[in-house]
């Protein structure tokens, strides 16, 4: 069972490292290869994609296709993993295995047994030593000791919902600047985050506890704005 987490916890994104790697030793510097590994990038409205294992951190295990992901505790010997550059060593953390340079792209997350995650998008070459939410170079919204907020550069700002949600939106608008977060009973933004995007984005996840199940290729309801 995952600990609950502190404030100072939160913000300085502790959560996201695993006991295995606090007790590990100097972390090696790691340069990402020039050449991008995700499969392609897409510019229509109806973003498809899985994600991706070469970026998941040995304690998420994908599930249903790599549409899904589930967070275990002990995980896996990084010993016994592929050694990838583009893997997250420190950080719970996986990506979706496609790349976004435009146009406007939506797509949802069911939330199981889940008291702590993070939702949204990072830049695809984003650094593997960072966690997503605490650099410039990801935006998301996450959800720790029952509330909600919005994250990038490591500054948090609260959003207000009521509740969890057992499923929530996902909007970018590439070209607009923005990432919503959206109640998909009612089909409303509950809170945006407006930033000018300068490189490719890759959806972007963060877990400490349960699993999500991600739902690609969906139609943008209607009246989001």
């Amino acid at each position: 069972m995952a600990m609950p987490v502190s404030a100072a916890r939160l913000c300085l994104c502790l959560a996201g490292r695993t006991a295995t790697s606090l007790a590990a030793g100097p972390r090696r510097a790691v340069s990402l290869p020039a050449r991008r590994c995700y499969i392609s990038t897409s510019t229509g409205n109806h973003l498809q994609f899985r994600l991706d294992e070469r970026t998941a951190h040995s304690s998420l295990d994908l599930f249903k296709k790599d549409t899904g992901v589930i967070y275990r505790m002990l995980g896996l010997d990084p010993s016994h993993l592929q050694d990838n550059p583009n893997r997250f060593r420190d950080w719970a953390v996986v990506f979706g295995d496609e790349k976004i340079g435009s146009g406007r792209h939506y797509w949802e997350v069911t939330v199981k047994k889940s008291q702590e995650f993070r939702l949204g998008v990072a830049e695809a070459l984003m650094s593997r030593e960072d966690c997503v939410g605490t650099n410039s170079s990801s935006w998301v919204f996450g959800y720790a000791q029952r509330k909600w907020f919005a994250m990038t550069s490591n500054k948090i700002v609260p959003v207000t919902l009521v509740g969890k949600p057992d499923r929530v939106g996902i909007l970018l608008d590439y070209d607009a600047g923005l990432l919503g977060l959206v109640d998909v009973e009612h089909h409303t933004i509950i809170h945006t985050i407006r930033v000018q995007f300068k490189a490719p984005l890759c959806p972007a996840f963060g877990l400490w506890d349960g699993e999500l199940l991600t739902h690609s290729g969906l139609e943008e309801p209607e009246g989001l704005k």
